[in-house]
């Protein structure tokens, strides 16, 4: 039976063969029932069973320039992000009573900037709390301000060699055609002209195109939170108690004794009585001027954080204890706080139940509440109790990466070998630590590249991709330059609506090459339209992990996406259209 389907299989064309791999590919891709990672696996796998890619080749995409650069540089931004300094920046430069729509536009800078030259999530992370605190003192929804913000890093990504991984796939199909891969700004003016005309329109008439949705909670500045202390036995009575926690700023809402029921099972039970309070100050600096005992262990993660959030309708938190994140979380993250329910209740927290609207005060790695907040679907309000910036620390941090830049851009240095020597020499100098290495690569991203880069070529060198371009070159044939390229980018944009932008760029590629040999200009426009396109995901929340990152915590709808991002992704097409009509055809 094999041994037929093996002879069915070698008489059809391999183009044939490679383009329904592909197809079949980008249907599971869209039905997102499988991991893309899985998916790009599951597509090479076929490749392989039906002889499109020897086994030698299937993973040569694991020893791709382009898929090291993108771990390497995930490691920098990783250390970049855990010193600190992005997030005091970005929290400095916000700090004024401009307009919101100035404000707005500030943070949107400062996000496409970072961006620019780290993981776009990272980006997203650190600037996002800042963009949610815009808006809720300008008395506006988040709405408002997180698309906006997601957009503008998907946006500042299309500037740099570095910014996403579409522009490293290009350039290494740029290097198989010409023998060498883009430089490191080579894509900076295209990018910067769409970034900047996508920005203004986003602060000047985009964010007015969302839906009006009423903020759950105001004011974001050292905000009062109710949490619990242990207190010793033979501790000062009530009276003492509420004096001595009143000098340290803070208020008695609730004493219980080490004997009732609600105590036996908790925490340090034995240690005497418990008492409720309600503080500005975190858990752990009121218990050390009063000599009290935190019941929450304060983490030492290097980018531990305590973040303030509210319960958003749907959240799987809602109906469940107040130890549900702590077991969610397998102990990584806690609730150390509550907000304003709580301070009425005068209960225990763990004898309550989370609800809609609830502040909720998260405590631990700011990397695992990145994770963990638009899956339990809540509303980031702000940060609280970091710690202090190392600027030494930082600056070493940001010289090393300089330099790896500088090498690329102006030295001929590989970016492979430059980010990767940086990456290296940034733990070695202990400016990172060592158990954050592996754990700031997203190795679901690196697997779909590495899956993705064979399963791309074998589409090119089965013919595949040049009876596309043959088939778009007549369908253009008797339009101008200009049109083909706009023609090709809106081809690549509706295809990013729908796909991850990795498979996106390896697919149309390849194509854009040769469409552009076909009709005989300058291939690197080509190039640089499908960059664009690529990276283009305004359509749907599913194009871009930015966009699901903020889906949640903004409240948005499906339809919201393209509400906004619709003629956000005209407007860019135009431009990059022009601009590369008139600087490279």
């Amino acid at each position: 039976m094999f041994d037929g389907l093996n002879e069915m299989i070698s008489a059809l064309d391999p183009a044939w063969v490679s383009a329904g791999v592909l197809l079949i590919a980008l249907v599971l891709f869209v039905t997102d029932r499988l991991r893309h990672d899985l998916v790009a696996l599951t597509a090479l796998i076929m490749c392989v069973g039906v002889g499109i890619v020897t086994p030698r080749d299937a993973l040569a995409g694991f020893a791709d320039p382009a898929v090291i650069t993108v771990a390497a540089v995930l490691v920098i931004g990783r250390a970049i992000e855990l010193s600190g300094i992005a997030s005091a920046v970005t929290g400095h430069l916000t700090r004024s009573s401009a307009p919101f729509e100035l404000q707005l536009m500030i943070v949107m800078i400062i996000g496409a900037v970072l961006s620019a030259f780290m993981n776009n999530i990272a980006a997203l992370v650190i600037a996002m709390p800042v963009a949610s605190k815009l808006a809720i003192e300008a008395k506006r929804s988040p709405t408002a301000a997180l698309m906006p913000l997601a957009f503008a890093t998907i946006l500042g990504g299309m500037t740099t060699l570095i910014g996403t991984p579409p522009n490293l796939i290009l350039s290494s199909i740029r290097r198989d055609h010409v023998g060498t891969g883009f430089g490191f700004f080579d894509m900076s003016g295209v990018g910067l002209a769409v970034t900047i005309v996508g920005l203004l329109y986003m602060a000047a008439i985009g964010f007015r195109l969302l839906p009006t949705r009423r903020a759950v909670v105001r004011g974001v500045d050292n905000p009062w939170r109710v949490y619990e202390l242990i207190v010793p036995e033979q501790a000062a009575g009530t009276a003492g108690l509420r004096e001595s926690l009143r000098q340290a700023g803070a208020r008695l809402l609730k004493v219980y004794e080490p004997g009732e029921r609600r105590w036996r099972s908790g925490q340090g039970a034995s240690l005497g009585r418990r008492i409720i309070v309600l503080s500005r100050k975190n858990p752990w600096n009121l218990a050390e001027e009063t000599g009290y005992t935190a019941v929450h262990r304060r983490d030492e993660s290097p980018d531990a954080v305590t973040v303030r959030t509210a319960v958003a309708h749907g959240s799987f938190l809602i109906g469940r204890a107040y130890d549900a994140v702590a077991g969610r979380t397998e102990g990584r993250l806690s609730i150390v706080a509550a907000g304003p329910r709580a301070a009425r209740a005068k209960r225990p927290l763990r004898t309550m139940e989370i609800q809609a609207g609830d502040q909720l005060f998260i405590h631990g790695s700011a990397s695992v509440i990145a994770e963990f907040i638009p899956n339990a679907r809540l509303l980031e309000i702000g940060r609280h109790d970091l710690q202090d910036v190392d600027y030494r620390r930082a600056a070493m941090i940001i010289g090393i990466f300089a330099t790896a830049i500088a090498a690329t851009a102006f030295f001929g240095a590989s970016p492979a070998i430059a980010f990767v020597a940086a990456a290296a020499l940034i733990p070695a100098l202990r400016l990172l630590p060592a158990d954050e290495i592996y754990r700031s690569i997203d190795w679901p991203v690196i697997v779909l590249l590495a899956a993705m880069i064979p399963v791309g070529q074998s589409f090119e060198t089965t013919g595949a991709a040049s009876d596309v371009s043959q088939w778009l070159s007549a369908t253009l044939s008797d339009a101008p330059a200009w049109a083909a390229l706009f023609a090709l980018g809106a081809i690549t944009l509706l295809l990013s609506a729908i796909l991850n932008n990795v498979a996106t760029a390896i697919i149309m590629g390849p194509v854009a090459y040769q469409i552009a040999e076909l009709r005989g200009f300058d291939s690197d426009a080509a190039l640089l339209v499908v960059l664009v396109g690529a990276s283009a995901a305004f359509l749907t929340p599913i194009g871009h992990q930015n966009n699901l990152l903020v889906m949640r915590p903004g409240g948005y709808l499906f339809s919201d996406f393209a509400r906004m991002g619709a003629p956000l992704s005209l407007l860019i097409l135009i431009v990059a259209t022009a601009y590369l009509t008139a600087f490279s055809l």
